[in-house]
Formats: C-alpha cells, structure tokens, sequence
C-alpha cells in the first residue's frame, strides 16, 4: 500500500513510501539534504516496519524537536493505523 505523508517542522517537505507485508519499500523524501535522505531511504529499503519506528522514532536534528528521521517514524506509525 502507497503513502504519502507531509512532514512538519524539518527541511523535508513530503515522504512518499510503501508498506508491503509489514515491510518498508521504496522511501522517497520530498526537499530536504538530498544525499542524507536517500542514504536513510537506501538503509531502511526492506526492514519491517517497526524496527524502523524503534530506530528512528524521537531523533532530533539540531535545536528541533523532530527529524527527517524522526517523521518517518510518525509516518510508519499513522500509516499502521489505515493498515
């Protein structure tokens, strides 16, 4: 199943990624540091879906309070809840 998830409070402005059989698939961001964001797509490319939560879930980037990391994980949980 497809989602699309718009990001608050991080450089990145949208994820767009896939959830097949409890897994992660074809993590895309949206804006953002480019070549962090496909490094962090490429890691978690397969993994289940709540080990990526468990990973990324309250990752802080500088003063914010949130992540790009972080949002994934606020993504994958809401997306959990429509599955």
């Amino acid at each position: 199943m497809q989602f699309e998830y718009k990001t608050k409070g991080t450089c990145s402005q949208y994820i767009n990624f896939e959830i097949e059989d409890g897994k992660l698939k074809n993590v895309q961001y949206i804006g953002g540091c480019n070549g962090n964001l496909k490094g962090i797509s490429s890691l978690v490319e397969g993994m289940d879906v709540d080990e990526v939560i468990a990973r990324l879930e309250g990752t802080t980037c500088g003063m914010k309070d949130t992540s790009c990391p972080d949002q994934l994980a606020t993504a994958l949980t809401q997306a959990k809840e429509k599955l």
